[in-house]
């Protein structure tokens, strides 16, 4: 049994904060951020839930991807999921120890789903995967493994405002 994750809804409303900035972001990106100019990365925006399954296929490929995360080599399904209210990562371990284990990762893609179609969300749902900490779904092991990842695949300017959105949040 994991342990209670009591974080979860203050981690959702700073990652919010996040994906706001990201939206709200003027053209040239260029944002003002704990006393620091930067400019954000463009984000990925996907059409579909294939186009879901080969990003998280070339995310666990890259090279310092897996040199950091061991669980980067055990491969990720993506699926539609039901409903619209959020995405889901799932993994299961066969209990004799025999078999692969299952990840898999259920994205919402129906017309009021599509806010789960972005490159932030997706990269949430692999670093549960990536996490191979004992705590909570959204504790500090998850929260270290997020912004790592952030930065292996958007650049140390997206895992920066983790960072900042994270600790002025009281998260990390």
């Amino acid at each position: 049994m994991s342990p209670r994750d009591t974080g979860r809804a203050a981690f959702y409303d700073a990652e919010r904060l996040v994906h706001r900035l990201f939206d709200t972001a003027p053209s040239s990106r260029t944002v003002q951020l704990a006393g620091a100019e930067i400019t954000l990365p463009a984000e990925a925006r996907f059409a579909s839930i294939d186009a879901v399954q080969d990003y998280v296929r070339r995310v666990l490929d890259l090279p310092g991807v897996r040199e950091r995360f061991p669980r980067a080599a055990e491969p990720v399904s993506v699926r539609k999921r039901r409903g619209r209210r959020q995405a889901h990562y799932a993994r299961r371990v066969p209990v004799s120890g025999g078999g692969p284990v299952e990840a898999e990762i259920a994205i919402p893609s129906d017309s009021e789903g599509r806010w789960a179609l972005r490159e932030l969300v997706v990269l949430h749902e692999v670093a549960h995967h990536l996490d191979d900490t004992e705590g909570p779904s959204h504790g500090r092991g998850f929260v270290l493994t997020l912004i790592e990842l952030v930065g292996l695949v958007l650049g140390p300017e997206a895992a920066f405002v983790y960072r900042v959105v994270l600790a002025d949040s009281g998260i990390g």
